[in-house]
């Protein structure tokens, strides 16, 4: 069963170049390019080969280098984005944290700060301050 099986599979991959036909390609008289198992009447056709590509060749020294920069380059290309992609996440963080403190500065009018003796209040003229303060900074690093 097995070997029915097998050489079946092996005339089948076999036979596609046995059955392949022949493609012709020729240019209309708009300039477009159409390709065909039947060539056209009246105008020259090229015939194309449609047999299997050969294999590439092994590559020389030059063209190994040339992979093994073109491979750093990727590397090095993964790891600036990777770079872009974290300072955006804390750019998107900050912007955050900024748009909570505008929000509470705007809603609260009875804000308190931490400082070296404790906790104290701001008064009108510090909250309107420091709302303008955020949201210049919410205008400079946030879309």
């Amino acid at each position: 069963m097995r070997l029915t099986i097998l050489a079946g599979g092996l005339l089948l991959a076999l036979s596609s170049n046995i059955m392949a036909g022949q493609v012709y390609k020729w240019v209309d008289a708009e300039g477009v390019t159409h390709f065909g198992a039947q060539p056209p009447q009246g105008r020259p056709a090229e015939t194309l080969n449609t047999a299997i590509a050969p294999p590439k060749p092994a590559m020389t020294e030059s063209a190994a280098s040339q992979q093994s920069g073109e491979s750093e380059q990727r590397d090095i290309d993964r790891k600036v984005k990777q770079q872009v992609a974290e300072q955006e996440a804390e750019r998107q963080q900050y912007c955050t944290t900024l748009r909570t403190n505008l929000a509470q500065l705007q809603n609260n009018p009875r804000v308190r700060v931490e400082e070296e003796g404790g906790n104290r209040r701001l008064n009108e003229e510090e909250r309107q301050a420091r709302i303008g303060e955020t949201k210049q900074k919410i205008a400079d690093n946030c879309n």
